[in-house]
């Protein structure tokens, strides 16, 4: 059991780049690429218009959302539950800011689709409004789902290796720590 879910994260020997490790352990790093791809996605798949189907934007919208909670999964994988109290917002404002500022680019290239047409600089501050409330709510929700399911498989493995002892142990043990 405790290989799979260790006291500390980087108890685990994982194969992969150094670089791409370093980048998925900083929120900063992975919440501006996120945040920049998103926001590139966003404008070449509205750029197609009017000849778009529901099919085609139901799809590519929900690429968009795996792309997101996939970005955000992968950050987060590399910390305890704990950690996530502070990295899951942080993560969603700096995406936020980063898909801001993408877009204000977008703008000055009159690439930033809006509507049948392209935005102009007096429409960003409405873009900001909802690109920060959709991404922070949808985030903060995600966290959320995730961390249940986390807290579900865990007390699930325990209880199937007969180990609710440890649960139970582990529960209260966080408990007095919480009371200090």
């Amino acid at each position: 059991m405790r290989g799979f879910f260790p006291l500390h994260t980087g108890a685990w020997k994982v194969q992969e780049h150094r670089s791409f490790r370093g980048i998925s352990m900083s929120t900063v790093e992975m919440a501006l690429i996120t945040g920049v791809v998103l926001r590139i996605y966003r404008a070449v798949v509205l750029s197609r218009g009017a000849d778009a189907g529901l099919l085609y934007l139901g799809s590519t919208f929900a690429l968009g959302v795996i792309l997101l909670f996939g970005m955000m999964t992968l950050h987060l994988g590399n910390y305890t539950i704990r950690h996530w109290l502070w990295r899951a917002p942080s993560f969603a404002v700096i995406e936020a800011i980063a898909e801001s500022l993408t877009s204000l680019a977008l703008i000055a290239l009159h690439r930033e689709p809006l509507g049948s047409t392209a935005a102009v600089f007096a429409d960003w501050p409405a873009l900001v409004r909802e690109t920060f409330g959709w991404r922070v709510t949808a985030i903060a929700l995600f966290t959320l789902l995730l961390s249940g399911v986390v807290q579900l498989a865990r007390f699930l493995l325990l209880k199937r290796e007969r180990r609710g002892h440890t649960f139970a142990a582990v529960h209260h043990e966080v408990r007095e720590q919480r009371e200090k």
